[in-house]
């Protein structure tokens, strides 16, 4: 199951890891964010133990939402050593994702 970031998390959750963490901007009343969550709970599943997978709900947690300059949504960051790594923008196919996922393991 993918995790929950929050702004009181994310810095301990994300940034101080080390491990490849894939965060998901999101929000309820974005349809194409709905449409990705169940690909993002996949990846979770798929990758459990190698990488982190999480969402971080925009509308609740604006503090790190602006700090990584999220203007669109769904938005996926790819963060390794407190980086962002990757990114993709938009709902795309899980194998998009898997890619990017296999690039910086």
């Amino acid at each position: 199951m993918a995790l929950e970031f929050t702004d009181a998390n994310f810095d301990t959750e994300v940034v101080a890891n080390d491990t490849l963490t894939v965060v998901d901007f999101w929000a309820e009343w974005c349809g194409p964010c709905r449409a990705i969550g169940p690909v993002v709970e996949e990846l979770a599943k798929d990758y459990e133990g190698k990488v982190k997978v999480g969402k971080l709900n925009v509308d609740n947690n604006p503090d790190v939402s602006v700090k990584y300059g999220i203007t669109s949504i769904p938005a996926i960051l790819f963060i390794k050593n407190g980086e962002v790594v990757d990114k993709q923008i938009g709902a795309v196919p899980k194998s998009v994702l898997e890619n990017k996922i296999k690039a910086h393991l």
